[in-house]
């Protein structure tokens, strides 16, 4: 039954953005969306995907571009370093990398391959793959993500970082509305034991989350050096804009920009308990749709 209706709406995909987000809110939520007065976080999502265009939006969430703003915002030293920007991923040097490094798509927030060792990357299969990644706008075909539509599809190679004492990154993900950080969410362990905690901005563990119970931080972690400058960079990025999620790395305490995100989980995802989808929605304080104003394309 679960993949008919995945298929119905796959096929609905092709309608008006402000119908097809009916179908796909209630498929994922079990709710019905009220898009004309929107209420809980996701709900509120999809209002910004159907109403929100400002032109600016297509560049913060190309992996590339945005680095422009950064650099603008909070300056250079907050971006990782990069290795270059491809067309054609035949155009790739792989020889003239180091032996670790990331690939990714500029166009989407989860095609990444992380190589740790040169040596055990199969070239033929990576580009056959990333050829595969550059004929598709997934974000914007499925969830109908406006920020999306334009970005041009490239991939992108960036320097591999590592924290000293850990096996993986920690991502501290901040929930910004216009301009005011609210909350992070914070990541462990991706690769082996995936575990997702919301904490505030004192860094105290609040009693929401996003993913399982069994998921949940289940021990004390240690406050980073860099979490208040992480916060005010977070904040000066967001500026202008009623929410967007901006992602830090402290790599051995330098805070490094990850992405900027409008529609975490594509509006799919609720908080857990379900009280709070309406707490953290009253956060997202949305732009006023004038009568007869078909979008929003301007910020501030």
């Amino acid at each position: 039954m679960h993949r008919v209706l995945l298929r119905q709406l796959r096929k609905m995909r092709f309608l008006p953005p402000k119908i097809y987000v009916h179908f796909l809110y209630e498929y994922y939520t079990g709710k019905k969306l009220n898009l004309e007065n929107p209420e809980e976080f996701n709900e509120k999502i999809q209002w910004y995907k159907v109403y929100y265009h400002p032109k600016i939006l297509n560049q913060l969430v190309d992996k590339y571009d945005v680095r422009a703003y950064v650099e603008e915002k909070i300056g250079s030293q907050y971006l990782n370093e990069i290795y270059g920007v491809f067309e054609k991923p035949d155009e790739i040097p792989f020889d003239n990398l180091p032996s670790q490094f990331v690939i990714k798509a500029t166009h989407t927030s989860s095609h990444n391959i992380i190589v740790t060792d040169k040596n055990n990357l199969d070239k033929t299969k990576t580009i056959k793959l990333l050829n595969k990644w550059l004929g598709k706008n997934q974000y914007y075909r499925i969830g109908q993500e406006w920020a999306y539509k334009d970005v041009e599809p490239r991939i992108i190679i960036e320097k591999f970082l590592k924290e000293n004492d850990k096996d993986s990154l920690v991502d501290y993900k901040f929930y910004c509305f216009n301009g005011v950080a609210k909350f992070v969410d914070i990541h462990l362990d991706r690769e082996t034991n995936h575990q997702q905690g919301c904490y505030d901005l004192n860094f105290n563990l609040l009693p929401f989350r996003k993913k399982a119970k069994s998921k949940n931080i289940s021990s004390e972690i240690e406050k980073p050096t860099n979490y208040d400058e992480m916060i005010k960079l977070s904040e000066t990025l967001s500026k202008s804009f009623p929410f967007v999620r901006v992602d830090f790395y402290s790599i051995n305490g330098k805070s490094i920009f990850g992405e900027m995100t409008f529609y975490p989980s594509d509006g799919r995802k609720d908080f857990y308990p379900d009280e709070y989808n309406k707490i953290i929605g009253d956060y997202f304080k949305l732009p006023k749709l004038e009568e007869g104003q078909k979008e929003i394309t301007t910020i501030g």
